[in-house]
């Protein structure tokens, strides 16, 4: 593989740099950028970095700051397009570079304070990106320059020696993330797990705020995340949603959602108490564990609650029938688990949890209470399940797995479990701004999937990530096809 070719304007950007890669000086201004971009065509490389100094034009940019061009305007009118600023930003950041990505300017000589505030939407400004970009050439790109002055200082300033040693150094630093961000270029094939992202149930619920704020106006409350994405969670509060933990927190006779993973009978009581309006968004398979608590409960038995302890689904489910439940978290504690009445037991589960793990769970209950019963049907939902079957296919064919999800999305972290069962190193990752390029050194497959609670769009961010990196091979994989659709509340559809 042919090495990552840096181009940087002056000896002391070209020392900075040294190491990252082949690195070529280019002299300064546009001039001598045209010409050492016509040079640059000649030479093999896996990708072109142009690295150096800039100007701040935002106030937000202070001397030492990166910048990570998402696009390169020049003072000729042009306009560069440099996608994949996302993964070095990443990688920067990892190095204790405060980083940004945004618009930077090139123009034909050096600008006043005055003259960088008309720019209109870019960060920076600098005198040579715009023309070394256009060497690239289908290569992969990366633009990569460190504020020496802010916006408002002017040349001759006597805090530009002590800035411009600042800068050097977070360039200097900044190298090693352009070696990260290099090793990783090259072609693969992208393998996508499906299904993947939104369930029937999510849908749902993120339906349910969408359409309640339509109807009613904001604000509308969510007790909880309403699902556990922070894109989700993000968007719907940037229309009017305000999401809360407890219901103290609502204002008495406002309308709150409760949301996908349900509540206790308590919430429900507090909220008829303080005569708020409700719209229940509980996922309809979670309703279903409920209601098999409640029988269980009412036959006499003792009921193993397989989960997670805090969870919110958790903390419902055991809340309809406290003094009947007993939390199994994993095979030691039920190796450990007591039972009243040994004949008289029953386990349910959380609806999120991985399918190999909780069977051996059960089957230790079961060795030690062989009366013990189950629900009727698999109180893990069918869209966990296939999505783990899912991601346990790619993961077998692939370097590395991808799944995009939050933290706090149970599903989504069992996805991650379930691809390392399968062989492969696995990733949870919000964005393609969570992605680790070192993570992609050395992997020409990488698998690609969604819990149940993150948006399609992410997949999609996350490939076009990727393919910045080189040329790219999609393949869709398909496990099982999903046409489950639940109802609305009636308090929505009249």
């Amino acid at each position: 593989m042919a090495e990552l070719l840096v181009l940087a304007p002056m000896a002391v950007e070209e020392a900075a740099v040294r190491g990252s890669g082949r690195v070529l000086r280019t002299g300064m201004g546009p001039e001598r950028a045209r010409i050492a971009a016509a040079r640059a065509l000649a030479v093999d490389a896996a990708g072109v970095a142009v690295a150096g100094l800039c100007g701040g034009v935002s106030p937000e940019l202070r001397p030492g700051d990166a910048v990570c061009a998402s696009e390169l305007r020049s003072a000729d009118g042009g306009t560069v397009a440099t996608p994949g600023s996302a993964l070095l930003v990443a990688a920067l950041r990892r190095r204790g570079v405060r980083a940004h990505v945004g618009p930077l300017q090139s123009t034909d000589r050096i600008l006043t304070p005055a003259e960088r505030a008309r720019l209109d939407g870019a960060l920076a400004v600098d005198m040579e990106s715009a023309w070394l970009a256009r060497s690239a050439e289908g290569r992969p790109l990366a633009v990569l320059r460190v504020v020496v002055d802010a916006a408002d200082r002017r040349l001759g300033d006597p805090r530009l020696a002590r800035d411009g040693v600042r800068a050097l150094r977070a360039l200097r630093r900044s190298s090693g993330a352009l070696r990260d961000w290099a090793r990783a270029l090259g072609p693969r094939k992208v393998l996508l797990a499906g299904p993947r992202s939104f369930c029937a149930g999510v849908e749902r619920a993120i339906d349910i705020v969408e359409l309640a704020l339509a109807q009613r106006g904001a604000p509308i409350y969510v007790r909880k995340q309403i699902v556990h994405n922070e894109h989700v969670v993000a968007e719907l509060a940037r229309r009017g949603a305000v999401f809360v933990d407890e219901l103290d927190e609502v204002p008495a006779g406002a309308t709150v959602v409760f949301s996908a993973h349900g509540v206790s009978p308590a919430v429900r009581a507090e909220a008829e108490r303080r005569g708020l309006e409700v719209i229940d968004a509980t996922c309809p398979l979670v309703s279903k564990v409920h209601a098999e608590a409640r029988r269980f409960a009412a036959e006499g038995r003792t009921i193993f609650l397989i989960g997670h302890d805090g969870h919110e689904e958790v903390e419902g489910t055991m809340g309809e029938v406290p003094e009947s439940i007993v939390l199994v978290e994993d095979v030691r504690a039920a190796e450990r688990v007591d039972a009243v009445d040994p004949e008289r037991v029953a386990y349910l589960t959380q609806t999120t949890l991985a399918v190999d793990e909780t069977s051996e769970i059960v089957e230790v209950l079961r060795e030690r209470f062989p009366a013990l019963r189950g629900p009727g049907s698999d109180d893990i939902c069918y869209a966990t399940a296939n999505r783990q079957q899912a991601v346990r296919e790619v993961a077998r064919a692939a370097d590395v797995v991808l799944v995009a999800g939050s933290e706090t999305s149970s599903n989504s972290k069992r996805l991650v479990e379930v691809a390392e069962r399968a062989g492969a190193r696995a990733y949870l990752v919000d964005d393609e701004r969570d992605v680790d390029v070192a993570w992609l050194h050395g992997a020409s497959t990488v698998a690609v999937t969604a819990g149940a609670s993150a948006p399609e769009r992410v997949v999609g961010d996350l490939v076009r990530a990727l393919a910045t990196l080189g040329p790219l091979e999609v393949e869709e994989r398909t496990t099982a096809t999903e046409t489950v659709q639940f109802r609305l509340p009636k308090e929505l559809v009249g």
